[in-house]
């Protein structure tokens, strides 16, 4: 007979154990085993089948990655600092200053780089993980400090974000923008690979206390090594050192994002095709920024598709009055009186066009982006239209100027027609109007009618025809195959009433906007014909309620 095998030995047992063994095993903290784990990339997991020991709802991690973490160099660091902090503790308790200064000065200190490389053997796996990276440091660079989140720490993020944006500006690498609610979305694709972050918008950031900001700080600290690597193997390429002398302290970049670093990286980039077709689409223009714009993303878009910017305060290259500026990009309901002696070779917009031009490569006209005018749908540059089977309308738009047509006016699309509908109604016409056969006007709407009962009829008849073929291929399956063709048809239908939904919501907006002759909109014809229906049930109940209205009549005391 073999060797009883021991219990916890082999199986699940063996391989998963939950967390506070593990704790026990690495003779750490909570505390520092959430920081080892954050650092070395492991994260819990989640066995298959069965759970071991039958506790279900207790976080599990594989035994594999606890022993990596218990030969970590970081691991004895971290002990090391515990024995250093009873020392310090001790000293100061004893009330010995000098001692505790002392000691103080001879703190254990450790590197991350080491895991940097373990986690990303080649330079594409570190590129294709600085999504998280790049969206954290932008926030840390936007918070204000507290107990948590030092002064240091968010002068650090200042200046990755600093760095950042100017290698993307200069290398034109910057592909899409999007303004939402979170914030802006920017995507920059490097060595073919898209990287996609968010920037905060420049407002007073909220701080909610049920976030462990902790944690975040830990993300932070791995973070800050992994941009350091990447930022100095990319200005590397550039032929630049990293870091530069201007923004080692982080002082001179505050509140900018290329201001200091374009002007250094200017002449030294290395350029594939599409990066030079960017750089040329603002080629000889000049924007001037007004104060209340957000300066650090338009200026990071401006400045990578081949535009000189200037902003309205200290450190600006360009003046105000200067008379290069093509472009004055405000955000205000209109433009003040201070503006009428600046020159009048310039054009004001709203910021909303940079972003629409860059996502389109194409300069748009600015009659739409006027000081003040409201502004056209901000399309989403990731939406597939072709995949979601809907265009907007301002894309149509677009892509005719792009091919070089005429914009038209937007055609009046037809709403579903009711077949039995229109011809009751065409009944009624007919019947009110035997004697007035000659008049043109009725022949024209009847024609009209006509035309629309026609489409309609043969719409009806080509979607009954299809409906019969499906049917007869789906009598001639079997049984998995007419369950697969099933499953793929109610995704067709459910795609189509997403489409026809935005349709209907296309068709509802272009008729809010529309008015009658008295120059009433839609929602005010609206509520005018409610009101009319309501006092018309009211008259018809006023009889019966003698002298009372619909509404309840409040109790006399």
């Amino acid at each position: 007979m073999g060797k009883k095998q021991k219990s916890e030995h082999a199986g699940l047992e063996a391989t998963f154990i939950g967390r506070s063994k593990c704790i026990k095993m690495l003779q750490v903290t909570i505390k520092d085993f959430r920081r080892l784990c954050i650092l070395k990339g492991i994260y819990p997991r989640e066995p298959r089948g069965r759970v071991p020991g039958k506790k279900k709802g207790q976080t599990f991690y594989h035994i594999k990655d606890i022993r990596a973490i218990a030969h970590e160099p970081v691991l004895e660091k971290f002990r090391e600092f515990r024995s250093f902090m009873k020392k310090i503790r001790r000293a100061a308790g004893r009330n010995e200053k000098d001692e505790a200064h002392r000691k103080n000065a001879v703190c254990p200190s450790y590197t991350l780089h080491h895991l940097v490389r373990e986690r990303y053997p080649r330079f594409v796996d570190a590129i294709s993980d600085l999504d998280d990276a790049l969206t954290l440091t932008y926030l840390f660079a936007a918070l204000p400090s507290n107990t948590a989140i030092k002064a240091k720490m968010g002068a650090k993020a200042k200046t990755l974000a600093a760095a950042w944006g100017a290698y993307c500006s200069t290398a034109g690498c910057i592909t899409k923008s999007f303004i939402s609610v979170k914030g802006v979305y920017l995507e920059a694709t490097i060595r073919d690979v898209p990287i996609r972050w968010v920037v905060p918008h420049s407002f007073t950031q909220f701080m909610p206390e049920d976030v462990d900001y902790k944690v975040m700080a830990t993300f932070f600290e791995f973070y800050e090594t992994l941009m350091n690597f990447v930022l100095f193997k990319l200005y590397s390429d550039l032929g630049v050192r990293y870091p530069l002398p201007e923004i080692e302290g982080g002082e001179e970049v505050k509140g900018s994002t290329t201001s200091i670093l374009g002007a250094n990286l200017s002449g030294l980039t290395k350029l594939d095709d599409e990066a030079v077709k960017r750089r040329r689409l603002f080629a000889g223009l000049t924007f001037y920024l007004s104060r209340e714009v957000p300066r650090g993303y338009l200026e990071l878009l401006s400045l990578a598709y081949g535009a000189n910017v200037g902003w309205e305060g200290a450190n600006s290259p360009i003046s105000a009055k200067d008379p290069s500026i093509t472009h004055h990009i405000v955000d205000r309901p209109k433009l003040l009186s201070s503006y009428d002696s600046l020159p009048k070779s310039r054009e004001f917009i709203q910021p909303q066009w940079i972003l629409d031009c860059t996502n389109f490569m194409f300069l748009l006209p600015i009659i739409k982006y006027g000081v003040g005018k409201p502004l056209p749908p901000h399309l989403s540059p990731w939406v597939d239209n072709e995949e979601e089977g809907y265009t907007p309308s301002y894309a149509i738009e677009i892509n005719k100027l792009k091919n070089g047509e005429e914009p038209t006016e937007e055609v009046e699309e037809e709403e579903p027609v009711d077949v039995n509908a229109i011809e009751a109604e065409m009944q009624k016409g007919v019947e009110e109007s035997e004697d007035d056969d000659d008049d043109d006007e009725d022949d024209d709407t009847d024609d009209k009618d006509k035309k629309k009962i026609k489409k309609a009829r043969a719409a009806k008849i080509r979607e009954r025809d299809e409906k019969e073929a499906h049917e007869l291929a789906k009598s001639m399956m079997g049984r998995k195959a007419a369950h697969l063709y099933g499953r793929m048809q109610h995704g067709i239908d459910k795609k189509q009433a997403k489409v026809d939904g935005l349709e209907s919501r296309r068709r509802e907006a272009k008729h809010t906007k529309e008015k009658d002759e008295s120059g009433k909109s839609f929602g005010k014809q609206k509520v005018e014909r409610l009101k009319k229906e309501r006092r018309r049930v009211e008259d018809e109940y006023k009889p019966a309620l003698i002298g009372g209205t619909m509404k309840k009549s409040k109790m006399k005391r």
